[in-house]
């Protein structure tokens, strides 16, 4: 059994900050993010119309012309042979991303041996995430996940997608000093794509 893959990118220049890389995108997600626009990743059970061993033989193929292979989703760290998928592509010769959220501590920090850089999506104060996830506790699981993160020697990026819904432009400055002052960490704020938002509530054209 491999890891199940929603979707692949093979050519990008924005995953992997100043490298060449492709996007695996795994499928299945634990959490409901309301502003969530990729919605036909979130399903584990759905069919998948990709094959890793296919799309492992492509990434060989394109050793000396890419830099890196990022894993992101859905929730890359909810496959549980995710660090056999990494470990193929490190043997490859290629560095490995990360884009997650932190959902699940324990396999993040076993991927944290893996991975050359991480982005790692933050979602709000720990205590608010159910207002963006729908899930309990995730705020409790993402942020241990990214106390690991800012203690790892690991290069990262900390990024959100603000809706103007579900965090203010206050609370979003909050935080942003929150983790300068805390953690000396810059946050970048992602553009939020309104119009195919998962919860259609949320939805502005």
């Amino acid at each position: 059994m491999s890891i199940a893959v929603g979707g692949f990118e093979p050519l990008t220049s924005i995953d992997y900050p100043d490298h060449l890389a492709c996007v695996v995108f795994t499928q299945g997600c634990p959490w409901r993010c309301g502003y969530c626009h990729n919605h036909d990743l979130i399903p584990a059970s759905k069919q998948s119309l990709f094959d890793w061993d296919d799309i492992l033989s492509f990434i060989k193929s394109r050793q000396g012309l890419l830099d890196a292979v990022v894993f992101s989703g859905g929730e890359p760290c909810l496959q549980n042979k995710l660090l056999e998928a990494m470990a193929q592509v490190k043997a490859l010769g290629f560095k490995v991303g990360l884009h997650t959220g932190g959902a699940y501590p324990a396999r993040f920090a076993a991927c944290l041996k893996f991975v050359d850089w991480v982005g790692f999506d933050v979602k709000h104060f720990p205590m608010d995430y159910e207002q963006v996830t729908k899930t309990p506790n995730s705020g409790e699981k993402a942020w241990e996940s990214l106390e690991m993160l800012l203690h790892a020697n690991v290069a990262h990026q900390l990024r959100i997608t603000r809706h103007p819904e579900l965090m203010s432009q206050e609370q979003l400055d909050r935080l942003k000093r929150l983790l300068y002052q805390t953690y000396q960490e810059e946050l970048v704020v992602q553009t939020c794509n309104t119009a195919h938002c998962l919860d259609e509530k949320l939805r502005i054209v």
